[in-house]
C-alpha cells in the first residue's frame, strides 16, 4: 500500500501521538465489535475520534491494518494478564481453579474481545495469522498450566491424560460460549448466563468442572 504522508494537524495543534493511536484503537474496537470486520466504517471511526481517515491510515495504513492492530491489543490485554499471574505458591488443584478464573474474569470483563474473536473466526482467522506479533505471543497460560500439571501429575493428584492446549481449549470454551451466547441461550431457555447473581455459581462450576476431569478416577478404563 502507498505510505501516507503525515497530515497537518488541525489548528496547528500538536497531538501527542501515542494518545491520538490509543484513542484510535479505543473506538475502533467498538466500532469493529459492533459492525463486524466488513461493517465498520473508517470515516465513523474518525468521526468519533475527532481526527481524520487521513490520520487513522497514517499511523495504521488502512482498514485491514487497524482491525489487525485492534486483535493485537485485544489478545495483548489477557497475556498480559496470564503474565502476571501468580501461582507458583499454590497447590495443583488451587492452581488450575485459579487459572479458570483468570480466564472467567477477563471474558467476563472484555465482551469486545469475544465479538472480535467470533468476527475473526468468520474471516477464517486470515488477520491473525498475517500478524507477526501475534505469532510472537503466544500464550503464557500455556507455560502455567504445562508446570501444574507436570506437579499435579507427580503427586498423584492429576490423572488426565491431557496436554496444555486441550486444557486452555476447555477452560475457554466455558468462559466464551457464557458470554457470546448469552443472548441466543437466555432466549431458548430463560436463563441469563452473566446474570450477576448466578456469577459465582458458574465462576465455581467452571473450577469444578475442570478439577473433576483432571482428577477422575480412571482405573476401570
Amino acid at each position: 500500500m502507498t505510505s501516507v504522508e503525515e497530515p497537518a494537524r488541525p489548528n496547528g495543534r500538536i497531538r501527542d501521538a501515542a494518545r491520538t493511536k490509543a484513542e484510535i484503537l479505543d473506538v475502533a474496537t467498538q466500532e469493529f465489535a459492533r459492525a463486524g470486520y466488513t461493517g465498520a466504517r473508517v470515516d465513523e471511526i474518525a468521526a468519533r475520534t475527532r481526527t481524520t481517515k487521513r490520520m487513522i491510515y497514517y499511523y495504521f495504513g488502512g482498514k485491514e491494518q487497524l482491525f489487525t492492530a485492534v486483535l493485537e491489543r485485544a489478545y495483548s490485554v489477557i497475556r498480559q494478564a496470564e503474565q502476571e499471574l501468580d501461582v507458583e505458591h499454590l497447590d495443583p488443584v488451587a492452581a488450575i481453579r485459579r487459572l479458570a478464573e483468570l480466564t472467567f474474569d477477563h471474558h467476563e470483563a472484555h465482551p469486545d474481545f469475544i465479538r472480535l474473536v467470533s468476527i475473526e473466526n468468520i474471516h477464517e482467522a486470515e488477520h491473525i495469522a498475517a500478524s507477526e506479533e501475534l505469532g510472537r505471543i503466544g500464550s503464557p497460560a500455556l507455560d502455567v498450566i504445562r508446570r501444574i500439571l507436570a506437579t499435579g501429575r507427580e503427586s498423584g493428584l492429576f490423572t488426565a491424560d491431557v496436554d496444555a492446549v486441550d486444557l486452555h481449549a476447555m477452560i475457554s470454551a466455558f468462559c466464551f460460549f457464557r458470554v457470546a451466547n448469552r443472548h441466543t441461550f437466555g432466549a431458548l431457555f430463560g436463563r441469563d448466563l452473566v446474570a450477576p447473581d448466578q456469577r459465582e455459581h458458574y465462576r465455581t462450576m467452571l473450577g469444578d468442572m475442570v478439577i473433576a476431569y483432571l482428577t477422575a478416577d480412571r482405573a476401570a478404563d
